[in-house]
């Protein structure tokens, strides 16, 4: 996925930048074909995996921050020469942005990396996925390089800032499945800065928040006070909010179980909020927590994802 946003908000801190993206995979390789990372002079956002491929990656960028808009392709056999036991290959591609060549935003993202025109082959998938709205899988045809633009993020809302929210956001903030905001009655409550790619939002009545978030978003209640808690449980029920979460123990849940069921909430209703959330088996520190949660809403998303495969 081509995440336009991050590579501007990059842009705009470091001037000049590096986008390294596996272009292409080969048998047993350390990341997936469209896994990134940003490379600038100090510095770098995301991964593209396997060590001593990355460390020289970025060494290889930085030594080309100074050419704005160039672009070339880097076959990687991941075998002794690089001191790895993989036994694949990748195919990376490099480009170098600043803010004259940053690209439109787009459905797709289709660019050259060399002279040949473009394949017939790569125009014709990328009809065929405009047509039906289907991102456009990442696939390197010849020196042409296609990718969905923009960032195919769940939104996760955590409400409550405290140690637990703290904590999954950090988690979830470096994965780009997930797009977490962190919601409290008072920006006091939040980290300073926030993770990199959390956004925030402060509300005195964070249940009127419920009706503004997106439809697919996971919600994960975890606030200061069990009645705000038991207030958002009701509020997300009424919205019919598509997943929610609620930190607590088995007697907080028996008890909001029958407040909400005197709130006029059906049983499946109720029964769909997941209630504790994470993995109790992993312990109740926070970080344990977040770990937790974060692997149970991966799976998730891979099961979905492998379900559209399929379909």
């Amino acid at each position: 996925m081509f995440d336009r946003a991050a590579l501007a908000h990059q842009i705009a801190r470091h001037g000049s930048v590096v986008r390294v993206v596996v272009a292409k995979a080969e048998g047993s390789a350390p990341r997936e074909a469209g896994a990134a990372m940003i490379v600038w002079e100090g510095g770098q956002s995301g991964t593209i995996g396997g060590g001593a491929l990355e460390y020289e990656a970025a060494a290889r960028a930085r030594a080309r921050l100074s050419e704005p808009g160039a672009r070339w392709l880097r076959h990687e056999p991941l075998g002794p020469a690089l001191g790895q036991c993989c036994g694949g290959a990748v195919t990376l591609a490099y480009e170098v942005f600043d803010a004259a060549t940053l690209p439109d935003a787009a459905p797709s993202f289709q660019r050259s990396f060399g002279t040949e025109p473009c394949p017939a082959s790569l125009t014709r998938l990328a009809q065929r996925h405009a047509a039906s709205g289907d991102p456009v899988p990442v696939t390197l045809s010849g020196h042409w390089l296609a990718e969905p633009m923009g960032r195919a993020a769940l939104p996760v809302w955590i409400y409550g800032g405290g140690h637990v929210g703290r904590a999954i956001a950090a988690v979830l903030a470096p994965l780009p499945e997930f797009a977490p905001t962190l919601i409290d009655i008072d920006s006091a409550r939040l980290p300073d800065p926030l993770p990199e790619g959390t956004e925030s939002l402060i509300a005195a009545h964070p249940t009127r928040l419920v009706a503004h978030a997106p439809q697919e978003a996971q919600h994960l209640v975890l606030t200061h006070s069990h009645a705000l808690d038991l207030e958002l449980c009701h509020a997300l029920l009424t919205q019919s909010a598509s997943r929610i979460g609620l930190i607590g123990s088995a007697t907080k849940w028996a008890r909001f179980r029958k407040r909400l069921a005197t709130l006029g909430h059906p049983q499946a209703a109720i029964n769909c909020i997941e209630c504790p959330i994470g993995d109790p088996a992993l312990g109740k520190h926070p970080q344990a927590i977040a770990v937790s949660v974060a692997a149970a809403l991966l799976k998730r998303q891979n099961q979905q994802n492998a379900t559209k495969d399929v379909a």
